[in-house]
Order: C-alpha cells, then structure tokens, then sequence
C-alpha cells in the first residue's frame, strides 16, 4: 500500500533480503487487492507460471522440524 512510499530504504532492504533467500516479490496497492481480486490473481498466477517449478535457490527451511517416532 501507500505506507511502502515512505518506506522506500527499509522496502529496498526487506526485498534485496527476501529475494537473495529465493524470493520474489510482488507489490500490489490496496485498492487493487480488495477491490480487483481477479485482476491480482491473474497477477500471482502470471508470475508463477514464469516461475521455475523450484525456486533457485530454494528458500531456507527455518523453525520447522520433522517429528520423528521414538523407539
């Protein structure tokens, strides 16, 4: 939304960040989200089908572990 305009270092920094983990963004303004939901999921669905079907590199598995039966 709006807010990001007065932002624009600490966006820059969270985009550089999130796209060097494999990421990739994609900025919508809220007026579009609540108001053309088709439009923004023509959008989302665009840019995966450009997408590999693995993200390169794969983004890192954090906080998240298997449970594994005991003996």
């Amino acid at each position: 939304g709006g807010q990001h305009a007065e932002n624009v270092e600490e966006d820059k920094k969270r985009s550089l960040f999130l796209e060097s983990q494999g990421y990739k963004i994609l900025r919508l303004w809220n007026n579009e989200v609540f108001e053309k939901m088709e439009g923004v999921l023509q959008a989302v669905l665009t840019v995966l089908n450009e997408a590999s079907p693995t993200p390169r590199p794969s983004p890192p598995k954090t906080g998240a572990r298997r449970k594994t039966k005991g003996p």
